[in-house]
C-alpha cells in the first residue's frame, strides 16, 4: 500500500505537466532525461537517475507523447523505486511468533531489505548501560554484567540475550541504520584528519566522520566540511599513504584526508 502511494505521488508529479511537457520535448529536441530530472529536482532526482531508468525500460524517448498511461505508471514506479529505496525494520522480533512472520515477509518481498529488530530490547540495554549495570555497545551480540542485579533485572536481560541477541545476532537497531546508509544508499565514511595528528585536542582518535555518496571526490569532501575549504582547495593528503591527491581523486570507504587550502 505504501509503495503504491509513493508510486502514485511520482506519477502525479509527472502527469501534472506531461501533455504539454512531452510535446515541448519533441518540438525542441530537448533530451528527455534532462527535462524529467528538472520536473523532479525538488526530490533530488538526478539526470543520471532518469537516464538509467529510460535505458532499462527502453521506452521511445523521441516521442514521449506516445507513452501509454501504463507506461507512465511503470516509469514512475521504477524511478521512485530507484531514487527512494525502502528498508523494512521488522520490529518486535522478540515476540514468540516473530521468526515465522519474518520468514513470510522475506518470502513475500524478496527484493526488499528486511532487518529483524527489537527497539524495546535496544532501549533496555542502553538504559542498563547508562545506569552502569552492564557494558553494552550498540550493534554487539553480547553485554557484560558490571553490578549485582535483582532477579527481575536478571530475567529481563536473560530474555533479551536468549530471544534477541542469540536468536538474531543483535537487537537489529544498529543494523537497520548501517544497512540503510551503506547498503541501500551506498554512502561511504570519510574522516578528516591531519597526516601527523589523528586525534583531537581531547585525545579522541578520528572523532569526526562525514558520510558522502559513493563516487565522491576529494573536492566534494572539502566542501562537505566547509564551503571555504572547497573554494580554497589546493590538494589533499591521504593520511594512510601520505600521498598528495588532487580535487578529482575518488574517495574510498574509510579514507582519511587532510585538506590543504590557500
Amino acid at each position: 500500500m505504501l509503495e503504491n502511494e509513493l508510486d502514485l505521488w511520482y506519477l502525479g508529479i509527472l502527469k501534472k505537466v506531461w501533455r504539454g511537457f512531452a510535446r515541448a520535448v519533441q518540438q525542441t529536441k530537448e533530451e528527455l532525461h534532462k527535462a524529467i530530472a528538472k520536473q523532479f529536482s525538488g526530490l533530488k532526482v538526478s539526470e543520471e537517475d532518469v537516464k538509467r531508468i529510460l535505458i532499462r525500460l527502453k521506452y521511445n524517448t523521441e516521442k514521449p507523447s506516445d507513452w501509454t498511461d501504463e507506461q507512465l505508471l511503470n516509469f514512475s514506479h521504477e524511478l521512485r523505486h530507484y531514487t527512494k529505496p525502502m528498508i523494512i525494520a521488522a520490529n518486535k522480533c522478540d515476540r514468540p511468533e516473530a521468526f515465522e512472520n519474518l520468514k513470510k515477509l522475506k518470502n513475500e518481498y524478496p527484493n526488499l531489505l528486511i532487518v529483524p529488530c527489537s527497539a524495546d530490547s535496544e532501549l533496555s540495554l542502553r538504559l542498563a548501560h547508562n545506569a552502569g549495570l552492564i557494558e553494552y555497545v550498540p550493534g554487539e551480540n553480547k553485554f557484560k554484567v558490571l553490578k549485582e542485579l535483582s532477579e527481575k533485572q536478571k530475567d529481563a536481560l536473560n530474555s533479551i540475550k536468549k530471544n534477541v541477541l542469540e536468536a538474531y545476532g543483535s537487537t537489529g537497531v544498529q543494523e537497520v541504520l548501517n544497512e540503510t546508509v551503506f547498503d541501500l544508499l551506498k554512502y561511504i565514511a570519510i574522516f578528516p584528519a591531519g597526516v601527523h595528528k589523528l586525534a583531537d585536542s581531547k585525545g579522541n582518535v578520528l572523532p569526526d566522520c562525514f558520510l558522502l555518496p559513493s563516487g565522491s571526490t576529494a573536492l566534494d569532501f572539502a566542501f562537505a566540511i566547509h564551503t571555504d575549504l572547497g573554494k580554497n582547495f589546493i590538494k589533499a593528503i591521504d593520511v594512510r599513504t601520505k600521498q598528495a591527491v588532487g580535487k578529482e581523486h575518488k574517495l574510498k570507504h574509510r579514507d582519511g584526508l587532510e585538506i590543504i587550502t590557500r
